[in-house]
């Protein structure tokens, strides 16, 4: 029921996807070789793009918003390592594999940003053009946290996700009702997110072994991201940042040096947008990532 509602939302049609050894559910929508290829974020679902799906579609792209390793009705490894930085990116490699397209529009907020970020760094595949939404490039991330005693207090919870059992029980009691609640309050107004958008992230929360699956990004992939050694390769791909500048967990400092990992690099700046970028602002938002991949395809 969540799957079909999820659709309505995204008018998207529900497939399933087998790529690197796991069965992703896809929310598709369009036709065509070129392939626009949407990565939420935690603690979400991909219908978080709901209001991008139809203007990419308008455009001339086959869309493809994944549910990520752990979430909807994706499969859900029990191993913490099974959520290692090289597993999340090798899915996106199998995906781009699946859907088997001549260009690759990679668009990722919150975590699907940091995994799209990897992607691109290490040339996993060929992609055209880069759209990341509210999520630094990792070696300016580290040198913000390194750095900057703010961002060490906004990355705290974090450290608190490292934690056994709790934090999972917090993000599924009562149907995801401490979710929504942190959700709403990091948006900082009514009205982000729809009633039946949230209904659909609860469930997806409260679902039986979810919320660890998604903590576990955090505990594989999250000392990854910080450990990693292999992350200042310069980036080809044409490149648009999206930054809300409300974010509650990330600041604007986390931008700096950007430019020396990205050849061909676009920053826009939201004022008064929360980390939510793609729901809280979702007309600047989709008008700034189809101006940039369309001019990208017109050279």
């Amino acid at each position: 029921m969540r799957s079909a509602a999820a659709a309505s939302l995204l008018g998207a049609r529900r497939i399933v996807v087998p790529a690197n050894g796991i069965e992703f559910e896809v929310f598709e929508a369009g036709a065509g070789d070129r392939l626009a290829l949407l990565l939420h974020g935690f603690p979400q679902h991909a219908v978080m793009w709901r209001h991008l799906v139809g203007p990419l579609v308008a455009a001339g792209y086959r869309v493809w918003a994944a549910n990520q390793r752990g979430y909807g009705a994706t499969t859900r490894p029990l191993a913490k390592e099974a959520y290692s930085l090289e597993a999340l990116t090798g899915d996106v490699a199998g995906l781009i594999d699946a859907a088997r397209p001549t260009s690759v529009a990679l668009i990722g907020h919150d975590w699907g940003g940091f995994i799209a970020w990897v992607v691109a760094i290490r040339k996993l595949r060929p992609i055209d053009a880069l759209v990341v939404l509210n999520i630094p490039h990792p070696l300016c991330f580290r040198q913000a946290l390194e750095q900057e005693w703010r961002q060490k207090f906004k990355s705290a919870y974090a450290g608190f996700f490292q934690l056994p059992w709790l934090p999972d029980r917090l993000l599924s009691a009562r149907g995801g009702a401490f979710t929504e609640r942190l959700m709403r309050w990091s948006a900082g107004r009514d009205g982000v997110f729809s009633k039946d958008e949230m209904e659909i992230y609860r469930a997806n929360v409260a679902s039986p072994g979810a919320a660890t699956a998604m903590l576990n990004w955090y505990r594989a992939a999250g000392l990854d991201i910080l450990e990693a050694e292999n992350l200042d390769s310069p980036i080809d791909a044409p490149t648009l940042v999206v930054w809300g500048l409300r974010d509650a967990a990330l600041g604007e400092s986390c931008l700096n040096g950007t430019e020396r990992y990205v050849r061909g690099l676009r920053i826009e700046r939201l004022a008064g947008v929360s980390h939510w970028t793609p729901e809280d602002a979702p007309e600047k938002v989709n008008a700034l990532i189809l101006d940039f991949v369309e001019n990208i395809r017109r050279f």
